[in-house]
């Protein structure tokens, strides 16, 4: 299997069975993403540095405009695409097997995590992986400490207030907090504009 074929099944949101050849495929790409992750996170790296990792993690040019400190988890890498002015803050979590998009200026607080994957409900088939995208629009703000699950996308101008977990789409410019999130507010503005 090709890394292609891969994410075109992901894409496709088809289920990764349970010790199939793209559930090997998908570990064996953890492997190396596992290692990559670790020298970012092991001892100090300048900006540079960690841009240029993210790059081998991600097989993608990042913008020198993308600031993420460590340390930052990530157990695929390969499916995870950064726009530009992205900041991410300390001990984030990406699981970004399904695919995680984070637009243009988007701010991401210490400790948050954003999954991409399901299991099976069926107990004999629990080892099944479904993946479903996440989508962060231009502007975002995620609060510290935010959890967003697979196939959830936030709009472009959105607030997560911290700790708030994030079970489905929120609507661009909205302020949304709680567990699960609730909408508090809009924010008045709009982030399409700029």
């Amino acid at each position: 299997m090709q890394i292609q074929d891969f994410l075109d099944q992901v894409d496709r949101g088809e289920t990764i069975e349970a010790g199939s050849e793209g559930h090997q495929f998908m570990h064996g790409v953890a492997q190396e993403a596992l290692g990559i992750v670790a020298e970012m996170n092991t001892g100090y790296r300048t900006t540079d540095e960690v841009r240029a990792l993210l790059a081998r993690l991600t097989g993608k040019s990042v913008d020198e405009s993308v600031v993420v400190l460590p340390p930052f988890y990530s157990e695929f890498g390969k499916n995870l695409t950064l726009g530009r002015d992205i900041f991410v803050n300390m001990g984030c979590s990406f699981q970004d097997t399904g695919g995680i998009t984070i637009g243009d200026g988007t701010l991401i607080g210490h400790g948050s995590t954003l999954t991409t994957i399901d299991h099976g409900i069926d107990p004999d088939r629990r080892g099944d992986m479904i993946p479903a995208p996440v989508v962060l629009g231009r502007k975002v703000w995620l609060g510290a400490g935010v959890t967003v699950v697979p196939g959830v996308t936030i709009g472009d101008g959105a607030i997560v207030g911290a700790g708030a977990v994030v079970t489905k789409d929120v609507s661009a410019n909205a302020i949304v907090a709680g567990v699960p999130a609730r909408l508090i507010r809009m924010t008045g503005f709009d982030a399409s504009v700029s």
